[in-house]
């Protein structure tokens, strides 16, 4: 296990920084693979090369998918040690940087994504308000996994999810069972190209 050192807030130099955990395997969003990248891609997929975040340029080598279900359940890749802090002495770049969380050390949560409660932009103007009601306001997410650190929340303390949003511990979080919910949404360019093309699948 090797410990990295990670920004609480890049606008605020103040917020200090926090010690991260970086081990052998790691949970990456599903997001950020893809075995047949679009057109403009520039996140994990094989042959290519990312930066993690705040630890080192990896490379994707291969990935293996559930023989039953097909669903993606490992991505491999190889690392280039002398890129420590995710900077390659040769200069040569890379295109995207990827969030992940060590597994070994990984905190499980619950993820509650809050959205319009109404459909319509003045609710008050309908007469009848059931019939504008968002079926799709709250989406739970169950088996997130988060930052060790985040196991020490209190209720009500804020962070912000990288490439994510910004959440706040729930009432109902416990150390055995973390809950946070979204409070604002980042917006993700690439996930609004995807659904354009109408093409999710990893």
């Amino acid at each position: 296990v090797e410990w990295m050192e990670a920004v609480n807030n890049p606008e605020d130099e103040s917020a200090g920084t926090r010690k991260v955990p970086f081990s052998k395997v790691l949970y990456i969003d599903r997001d950020d693979f893809r075995e047949t990248p679009p057109p403009k891609y520039f996140r994990l997929y094989p042959g290519n090369e990312v930066r993690l975040r705040y630890a080192y340029l990896v490379t994707c080598t291969s990935f293996v998918r559930d023989p039953g279900t097909g669903a993606l359940t490992e991505v491999h890749c190889t690392y280039d040690p002398a890129t420590h802090g995710g900077d390659a002495p040769d200069g040569r770049k890379v295109k995207s940087t990827i969030h992940w969380v060590s597994a070994q050390h990984a905190a499980k949560a619950e993820v509650r994504l809050y959205d319009r409660l109404f459909t319509v932009e003045r609710p008050d103007e309908v007469e009848d308000i059931n019939e504008i009601i968002n079926p799709n306001s709250l989406e739970v997410l169950n088996d997130c996994y988060l930052e060790p650190s985040l196991a020490e929340a209190k209720t009500g303390d804020k962070f912000q999810f990288e490439r994510t949003g910004y959440f706040c511990a729930d009432p109902d979080s416990t150390p055995e069972k973390l809950v946070f919910n979204r409070t604002v949404s980042l917006r993700d360019t690439w996930s609004k190209i995807e659904q354009k093309q109408g093409n999710r699948s990893p």
